[in-house]
């Protein structure tokens, strides 16, 4: 269902694998911040089935299937609230798709600062997520569109519905102002590697 209610989804997903500071043979590390069902772990791990990832999320209901799709694979999955509890350990990736939006711009900002000390020196933080756009006029367009182009696919009208509703409990944030909460905690490279509407991929590097 998200690979058809995001019209980008394969640039989207897969402009963060390309950003990942290592190969496909190396033991790196990699905390996927809510991470839902895994998705985008899972979407990773294929590319970089030497590293180990460990996956947080509030939600049990989600972990569970987590832990179906990486039945007996090297993956540690965490019950939590990634917002408030302790990051678990350094990192040489710390990635999150369609989650941070859910938090209070300060939570947002004080996060990308706990994020920033738990990466490893050259490590990155990567973030796929829904942003405001920088205009109400904006912000109306890019949904409008996002709206015409899933009902274009097909999509049964009572999962759009459900979605829209799902978006009534989001916080967005523009994307300037993420850009500027990773630069004041100290990233480096801080920049948006890819945007389309409303859904955009930004993060920043630890220096080295």
């Amino acid at each position: 269902m998200r690979r058809q209610l995001i019209p980008c989804f394969d640039d989207y997903y897969g402009t963060v694998g390309r950003l990942m500071p290592f190969g496909p043979g190396d033991a790196a590390d990699v905390l996927d911040l809510g991470t839902g069902t895994g998705l985008l772990a899972a979407i990773l791990r294929e590319q970089f089935p030497k590293a180990h990832f460990t996956l947080i999320d509030i939600s049990e209901e989600m972990l569970a299937r987590a832990r179906e799709r990486f039945t007996g694979q090297d993956v540690t999955i965490i019950a939590g609230d990634y917002s408030r509890a302790p990051i678990p350990g350094r990192f040489h990736a710390i990635v999150s798709a369609l989650s941070i939006h859910h938090l209070t711009d300060a939570d947002k900002a004080a996060l990308f600062q706990r994020i920033f000390e738990a990466l490893k020196p050259g490590g990155i933080f990567v973030n796929a997520d829904e942003v405001k756009g920088p205009t109400p006029t904006l912000d109306r367009l890019y949904w409008d569109q996002w709206e015409s182009e899933i009902i274009a696919r097909g999509i049964d009208p009572q999962e759009v519905a459900a979605a829209k509703q799902r978006m009534h409990h989001d916080i967005p944030a523009t994307l300037d102002a993420h850009l500027v909460w990773l630069r004041e905690a100290g990233y480096t490279d801080v920049d948006c590697y890819y945007k389309y509407l409303s859904y955009a991929v930004f993060g920043g590097r630890k220096p080295a």
